[in-house]
């Protein structure tokens, strides 16, 4: 089930997004009335999707659209006059927001909804590969504090402490990181 917040001020807007929902399958729409309520709902609940009926009463709604983009995962989409639509979409698209000018039928709101959504798995995917990197990249540092620390204490070779710590992660089976742990808790209290 994806989880979505729409934003709208007027409640023709809401309606209208309501109607437009419809027709999507497995969505269940929350509703924020305020630029201030949907980051309040925003900070609450990790949505899938923000689909923003621009102006607000409290704000134009790219403020808030930019936040949103850069605060949360969720994929963004933002709907304004289509005579400000080009305007707008310089200011937000950098973030990842996409922009569509209104009046819009259901058709085209569905296909920027399945792009929005590619384009959020897609950032995800990156996101998540990019905490894997950075779990490798402390983990090797990891290993050379601790090989500094047996070549400092133990006045091994930088070959003979890599070879301690690989062949205490294959004996102990851990990883190399625990082990760099093990020796840094001994040597560097």
């Amino acid at each position: 089930m994806v989880s979505a917040l729409l934003v709208s001020s007027s409640e023709k807007g809401r309606e209208m997004l309501r109607e437009l929902m419809r027709g999507v399958p497995e969505i269940s729409p929350a509703v924020a009335a305020s630029g201030a309520e949907a980051r309040r709902l925003a900070a609450e609940v990790e949505y899938d999707l923000v689909v923003i009926n621009a102006p607000l009463s409290d704000e134009l709604g790219d403020g808030l659209s930019c936040t949103l983009a850069m605060d949360t995962s969720a994929g963004i989409l933002l709907l304004v006059r289509a005579e400000t639509a080009d305007e707008i979409a310089e200011k937000v698209e950098d973030v990842g927001v996409m922009v569509l000018g209104k009046p819009l039928g259901r058709a085209m709101f569905y296909q920027a909804l399945k792009m929005v959504a590619a384009a959020r798995r897609r950032v995800l995917g990156l996101k998540q590969e990019n905490r894997k990197l950075q779990s490798k990249i402390e983990e090797i540092r990891l290993v050379d504090r601790a090989k500094c620390m047996l070549i400092q204490y133990l006045s091994m070779t930088e070959s003979q402490a890599h070879r301690y710590i690989e062949k205490q992660a294959m004996d102990r089976r851990v990883t190399r990181g625990e082990v760099a742990r093990s020796i840094l808790g001994l040597y560097d209290p």
